[in-house]
């Protein structure tokens, strides 16, 4: 029995009550457990019972706190129960071969393989669980569990990504060796994998460990390219590993930030995963344009349009694995505009239109760009970018950030001043794509705050001819 986790179970309100309330032999499994070993609070409750149908026992967990059951595996009998407050839920099933030992043994990784008894506090930890969170080490159960369910390879790095565990030996060596199966489990299970990673404070680790085991091509085919492009007078490392410094930055940019930037990078907007956890995994595509962009003129290397490239190419890449729509405009947007801060701030004069031309571009997303942006800096710093450069430059986007934030509650839509058929009679054009070349030259100057009347907007189309 281990006392601080019978003191866990005892002042959990959900895992307490289900104590006092049920008669039945159950036993608290997987990450609950590993995080109350940690000293971390779990809102995700794994239950195996043993002595009654899951289903059964889920429906009357269900009943009991008012909550929502979801069957999310019939034919293996998992069942989940979302409570009222939509962020706590309890997934209930049968043990895996008859046993509390055969189900741990199917399992993962040794520290997701511990079980107690909510009643006793008996703990059951056959693989050295206990172990390998007091020593930081992620270790596998069983080598076959890879071949089982292949997503476990890629769930080894995202405990890693989290946690910032080491690896054992023998856990990489069965990575190696089943690694070439890692595309065979459902691509919506792997997007989820891959956000669960970037969600974690050591993502940029994981990323570099998973280079070694071949898993980071399986799953990032464009990683081939990137680390094709070696260093240059900006970058002072090559291509791959200035996509995982990148990632690194925004982590560190993250953690050093204000309350306000924090909250908003934190924010679940879209995915069901925090815009934290998304602009990662646009700092890590933000270059894939580059290698198709390359070129080496009088022994400079260029990039011409890498940052629409890019987009265009990261938008593909997510789609293939069936990111949803708003998570593909986001990262295929952040992609887009991750040298706009910067270009913006290098104007020969900076004014408040020009600052809040940038706000009205970027709207909600005005913050991720500047955060990657500076990530960008950060990560390049090849023999011509001195220590004054890269400060200027960091300064420079905290004076765009302030700014930001000073006008961004009172920001209002921008009023509709013309029409496209009020332009048409007032130029006496008819519609052709010049109209829309107005159109979107008219919308650029109300964005800077150049028109802010109907007068003003008149006078505009007008000179544009």
């Amino acid at each position: 029995m281990n006392s601080k986790i019978v003191e866990k179970i005892k002042s959990d309100f959900i895992l307490s009550n289900i104590v006092n309330k049920f008669d039945n032999k159950l036993y608290l499994v997987g990450g609950a457990v590993r995080d109350f070993f940690m000293g971390q609070e779990s809102s995700d409750r794994d239950i195996v019972v043993m002595d009654e149908d899951a289903k059964i026992f889920a429906l009357k967990l269900a009943d009991f706190f008012k909550a929502t059951f979801v069957p999310l595996d019939e034919e293996n009998k998992i069942y989940r129960i979302v409570m009222p407050d939509k962020i706590n839920y309890i997934d209930v099933t049968n043990p895996f071969g008859g046993s509390i030992e055969k189900d741990l043994m199917r399992r993962d990784l040794t520290i997701n393989a511990i079980a107690v008894d909510i009643r006793s506090g008996e703990i059951i930890d056959i693989s050295g669980g206990i172990c390998d969170i007091k020593n930081k080490c992620l270790n596998y159960v069983n080598e076959h569990n890879f071949v089982d369910d292949p997503l476990r390879l890629l769930r080894v790095y995202r405990f890693q990504a989290l946690f910032g565990f080491e690896l054992s030996a023998e856990t990489i060596s069965a990575v190696c060796k089943y690694s070439n199966l890692i595309c065979k489990p459902a691509v919506e299970r792997i997007n989820y994998e891959i956000l669960k990673l970037f969600s974690g404070k050591y993502a940029d680790k994981a990323l570099e460990n998973m280079n070694k085991t071949w898993i980071l091509e399986e799953i990032f085919p464009f990683v081939k390219e990137l680390k094709q492009v070696p260093p240059n007078s900006h970058h002072h490392l090559d291509l791959f590993h200035h996509s995982i410094e990148t990632v690194k930055q925004i982590q560190i940019l993250y953690e050093t930030s204000d309350d306000v930037v924090r909250q908003h990078l934190a924010k679940v907007d879209f995915g069901g995963f925090s815009r934290l956890s998304h602009l990662k995994l646009a700092g890590f595509l933000h270059d894939i344009g580059k290698f198709s962009t390359w070129t080496i003129e009088e022994g400079k290397h260029r990039f011409i349009k890498h940052d629409d490239v890019g987009s265009k190419l990261a938008a593909k890449f997510l789609k293939g694995l069936h990111f949803s729509n708003k998570q593909i405009d986001y990262v295929s947007s952040m992609v887009k505009y991750h040298i706009y801060p910067s270009s913006v701030m290098a104007s020969a004069q900076i004014t408040e239109k020009i600052m809040m031309r940038y706000v009205r571009k970027m709207d909600s997303n005005a913050i991720d760009a500047i955060i990657l942006a500076q990530a960008d800096r950060l990560s390049a710093r090849g023999p011509e970018i001195t220590e004054a450069i890269v400060e200027r430059n960091i300064n420079s986007l905290n004076m765009l950030l302030k700014f930001y934030l000073e006008v961004k509650d009172s920001l209002k839509p921008l009023p509709k001043l013309l029409s496209g058929n009020e332009v048409m009679e007032i130029l006496n054009i008819t519609q052709s794509p010049k109209l829309g070349e107005i159109m979107a030259a008219l919308h650029e100057a109300q964005m800077s705050g150049e028109v802010t009347t109907k007068e003003h907007a008149i006078n505009f189309v007008k000179n544009l001819i």
